[in-house]
């Protein structure tokens, strides 16, 4: 459950099992506080700030040899077009970032009535 994400919307979101355990490998070595934040920000009490996030992204795209612009708001992008192009109805797409009109998700699909649940996420086809 994602609270109060872009819009001030709730949102339900599928757990990929491979992110599950990456998740599961992160806990045992980073042993965050139980009160705190998963993924705690450099002072105790907060989360980690956007800015690091943008920065990490940077990072990272510089050491894949990324040179194409693209942010973190990009990824949503990209995790659409990966659910279309392994036949995700675009309908189900829709829901998953929130949107109420169709024409705001087409917007996101650059390339090419299933359960929610049986929505395979492209993590899961990573060979960790």
């Amino acid at each position: 459950m994602i609270q109060q994400a872009k819009g001030k919307k709730d949102r339900i979101v599928k757990l990929s099992p491979v992110l599950l355990i990456m998740l599961r490998e992160y806990w045992k070595k980073a042993k965050p506080s139980l009160k705190g934040y998963l993924f705690p920000g450099q002072y105790p009490g907060e989360p980690y700030s956007s800015r690091s996030l943008q920065l990490v992204l940077a990072a990272a795209k510089k050491k894949g040899g990324i040179l194409k612009p693209g942010s973190i708001h990009a990824l949503r992008h990209n995790f659409a077009t990966h659910l279309l192009d392994r036949g995700t109805d675009v309908t189900l797409i829709m829901k998953l970032p929130g949107h109420n009109d169709i024409k705001t998700t087409l917007r996101y699909l650059h390339v090419t009535n299933r359960d929610m649940l049986q929505i395979i996420s492209p993590l899961d086809d990573l060979k960790l």
